[in-house]
This record gives structure tokens, C-alpha cells and sequence, in this order.
């Protein structure tokens, strides 16, 4: 789930050409993503690695990263719907 950015067709001004020892253009690369989506009153956190960096871990840091991100997934999920509630509080409904 890793998104690139390309680079530009034209290096920005000051860059050189790669190998005349002027640095380039750096590409972005997402390592690490938390996604919060709301529908209606229902919110919901997820998160997502870079495919390399799983494949990468132990399993040990993998289960370590899994437990460390789902608490992080609660922590923003949780503020997400306490902020959502302040600003759209349920109103009254009729009986």
C-alpha cells in the first residue's frame, strides 16, 4: 500500500544531472499509513506497512509493530469520534 511520488520530468533549479555530484530529486515513498473514515456516526481506524518493510521484520517485530499499531489505530480512532461528537452532537429526535 505504498504510494510513490515520480519524479518531475525538469529537476528543480540548482539540480544537476545524476553523477556530476549535484544532488536529485529525492522520490517520497509511504512506510507507515493510519487511514481514518467515517461513515455516518461509524468511525473506523486502520493502518498499513510497506509490503519491503514486512517482509523484512522478524516476527517478533512484526507481531511487536501489530500491537504497537493497533493501540495507535484506538488512540486516533478514539479522538476522531470524541471530536466528531463535539462537533455534529446527536440531536433530538422525535418520538
Amino acid at each position: 500500500m505504498a504510494t510513490r511520488t515520480p519524479p518531475s520530468r525538469e529537476p528543480p533549479s540548482g539540480a544537476g544531472k545524476p553523477g556530476d555530484g549535484e544532488t536529485t530529486q529525492a522520490q517520497e515513498v509511504e512506510l507507515l499509513k493510519v487511514v481514518v473514515t467515517r461513515e455516518g456516526r461509524q468511525v473506523s481506524a486502520q493502518w498499513a506497512i510497506h509490503p519491503q518493510i514486512k517482509h523484512d521484520l522478524l516476527p517478533e517485530e512484526w507481531k511487536e509493530i501489530s500491537e504497537l499499531m493497533a493501540q495507535v489505530t484506538g488512540i486516533v480512532g478514539t479522538r476522531f469520534s470524541e471530536i466528531l461528537s463535539e462537533a455534529e452532537p446527536d440531536k433530538p429526535g422525535k418520538a
